[in-house]
């Protein structure tokens, strides 16, 4: 089954809310939250405040993505605020396996990222503790990038990387998605396309916007 889970990130800041709910309506069942200290990545967005208030806003499930150097001083702060899953990523932090599973161990969803630049070797020793690997496919810190088509392979050696390894969790795959990128990133493996400015627009509604990513994959 392939999950399209819009990023907040593209949304009108000034609705977020709204925008949320919409995806909600739409049949989303998970949205991402991008958090980015100004550091890890050169922008600044989002905290424990606004996941709060979303957690307060929608039923569904709140994927926080952490762009944020030593994530480890944050975890418990955003589960507090109510985040399902946590992704970090792997280039964030030295102590990648200890923090995963304290994740975990905190009863909610664990997640590793990993960069363009970095190789699926670095995160071979933490794919039976994750519940999700995302591969980010553009350079992290912005919305409305291009896709990088590189990242492809990357995606079709992690999966095969975890069909030998018997594992069974879902590849998802963070920038660029359009309906012109998800059929090729669904070929190579991935389940799961998170979507910003494919989604939060100013040309269609955000449930006509899933209904065309989602009407691309099926082709």
């Amino acid at each position: 089954m392939i999950t399209f889970e819009p990023s907040i990130l593209s949304a009108d800041f000034s609705r977020l809310g709204e925008q949320a709910q919409e995806a909600q309506v739409a049949g989303s069942q998970i949205i991402q939250i991008d958090v980015m200290d100004g550091v890890f990545v050169p922008n600044i967005t989002f905290g424990p405040g606004i996941v709060s208030a979303l957690r307060s806003s929608v039923g569904i499930k709140l994927d926080v993505h952490l762009m944020i150097i030593q994530p480890e001083r944050f975890i418990q702060q955003f589960i507090d605020a109510g985040a399902d899953r946590l992704i970090i990523h792997q280039e964030a932090s030295q102590h990648l396996y200890k923090i995963l599973q304290s994740i975990k161990n905190a009863g909610i969803e664990a997640g590793v990222s990993i960069n363009p630049g970095t190789s699926l070797s670095a995160i071979e020793e933490v794919l039976e503790v994750v519940d999700v690997v995302q591969i980010m496919t553009v350079n992290p810190g912005f919305g409305g990038q291009s896709f990088l088509f590189s990242q492809l392979n990357k995606i079709r050696r992690l999966t095969k990387i975890l069909d030998e390894r018997g594992i069974q969790i879902p590849i998802a795959v963070d920038g660029g998605i359009d309906t012109q990128t998800a059929p090729q990133v669904v070929e190579a493996g991935a389940t799961v396309l998170v979507a910003g400015s494919s989604v939060f627009n100013q040309q269609k509604t955000v449930a006509e916007n899933l209904k065309d990513l989602h009407m691309s994959v099926k082709k």
